[in-house]
């Protein structure tokens, strides 16, 4: 077993599409490397290893999850190691490239690397000479390069073409030599398909399709088109990163509400957000309530469709994690957090309900189909004559969706989110397809149709 096997541990996040990585340094110290502010998994990694995380290292000033660095640093004394050029406002040896941290045995060297970011560092691990591996943040990750639009438009290909540079730079090390990205399959931040979130610098060599670009303009023209759509909350965490957010004195706790509370609250401007499965949810649910289910991708709709400045209500199911909701809300800074009602309690107070229709795919006939999935999906295959609009383009595009429609996504959770919006702008008679394109592919025989 080698040192990345049994001393470097991956701490997925799959909801986020995100790794952030525990490092055992050997001397019952540990470096935690792009770790969110929902440390759970992190500290109980160095809990079973009885390890202190000693230093905290950020690749970039992150756009889809609030940093932890400045919570290890509060309660554990970690150093802070980061990029001079963020000009982050707290506390943090500021590393420019070439600058080493002693890590006691082991050492840490900065990379310029930038692309994603303009102060993005990749971060590689030393053991004496030898190149143990290289924490790529959102240069290389497995079969691609993280995006380059966060700063607007207008510097994609600026910044495209500075993650070249970066990723032939990263190219150099030794084929053996180990790849930790923090970006990876489900992020929107860039990442292919796939179910590998750590790789070699050889592998990507092989199988890398940007790596394999025979030229500068090449590889610009394959990353650009490669980006889709992403979530609106990613415009405002990377300011809050370098400011540093709010470090957290416990665990916060979400209060339990009564509905003459909630009514309250409402009529004071708070949201609410239904976060029970999709059947409940179209069953009954209180008039104006979005639906986003508790499920591993919440955060990211969360941030994607409701405001970060105004108090929230969740409307809950008996026996749901409350302490998961709470995480998933903080780790991208919505902290306006009310409480949260049990739909019984509602219930049983004789507070008004709406329903929505929920059609399996043999039952929706020649209704008109609005498919609200990431446009790459759509032209992946549809169900033929569906409209394609986006569930994150929906509130400013919902004058579009076709009277009657029944909605539809993969699965039927995002479809339920969206049928909940175009409740809340006035439309009617709406229904939502259990399941997917696949599904009604499979019940009516009928072939799914690509492109546009």
């Amino acid at each position: 077993m080698g040192f990345a096997d049994d001393h470097v541990i991956p701490l997925v996040d799959t909801g986020l599409g995100n790794s952030a990585y525990l490092v055992d340094l050997g001397d019952g110290r540990a470096l935690g490397v792009d770790a969110s502010r929902d440390l759970r998994a992190l500290r109980t990694a160095a809990e079973r290893r009885g390890l202190n995380v000693a230093f905290a290292a950020d690749t970039h000033l992150h756009a889809d999850f609030l940093t932890g660095a400045l919570q290890l640093a509060a309660d554990d004394g970690a150093t802070v190691l980061a990029s001079a050029a963020g000009h982050r406002a707290f506390p943090h040896a500021a590393l420019v490239d070439g600058d080493e941290a002693d890590l006691g045995g082991l050492t840490l060297r900065a990379l310029a690397t930038p692309g994603h970011t303009d102060e993005h560092l990749s971060f590689l691990l030393l053991d004496g000479t030898r190149e143990l591996g290289v924490f790529t943040g959102g240069s290389l990750i497995v079969g691609s390069a993280a995006r380059t639009d966060l700063l607007g438009a207008d510097r994609a290909e600026e910044l495209a073409r500075a993650q070249y540079r970066s990723l032939r730079r990263l190219a150099e090390f030794p084929d053996a030599t180990a790849v930790w990205p923090t970006h990876g399959a489900g992020s929107f931040c860039s990442a292919p398909p796939g179910a590998e979130r750590t790789t070699t610098i050889g592998d990507q060599k092989r199988a890398n399709a940007l790596l394999a670009a025979p030229d500068e303009d090449t590889f610009v023209r394959r990353l650009l088109d490669s980006l889709g759509s992403y979530p609106a909350y990613f415009d405002r965490l990377g300011e809050i990163n370098r400011r540093g957010p709010e470090v957290l004195d416990a665990a916060t706790t979400l209060a339990p509400l009564s509905a003459s509370e909630v009514r309250r609250l409402l009529g004071q401007g708070a949201q609410l957000v239904d976060v029970r499965p999709v059947a409940d949810f179209a069953a009954g649910h209180i008039p104006g309530a979005v639906s986003i289910p508790l499920r591993d991708q919440f955060a990211t709709w969360l941030g994607w469709l409701l405001p970060d400045d105004t108090p929230l209500v969740f409307v809950t199911a008996p026996g749901q994690d409350l302490t998961e909701l709470t995480w998933q809300a903080l780790k991208i800074g919505y902290e306006r957090l009310s409480g949260h009602l049990d739909m019984c309690a509602w219930t049983a107070d004789g507070g008004e309900q709406e329903a929505i229709e929920l059609l399996t795919a043999d039952r929706i006939a020649d209704r008109p189909v609005l498919d609200i999935r990431q446009h790459s999906e759509h032209l992946a295959g549809h169900i033929p004559g569906a409209l394609g609009i986006e569930l994150g383009e929906l509130a400013a595009r919902s004058d579009e969706a076709p009277t009657g429609a029944v909605v539809a996504c993969g699965h039927g959770e995002r479809a339920m989110t969206a049928a909940s919006l175009l409740r809340r702008a006035g439309h009617r008679g709406l229904a939502v397809l259990a399941g997917g394109p696949a599904d009604w592919a499979k019940t009516t025989g009928r072939a799914l149709e690509e492109g546009a």
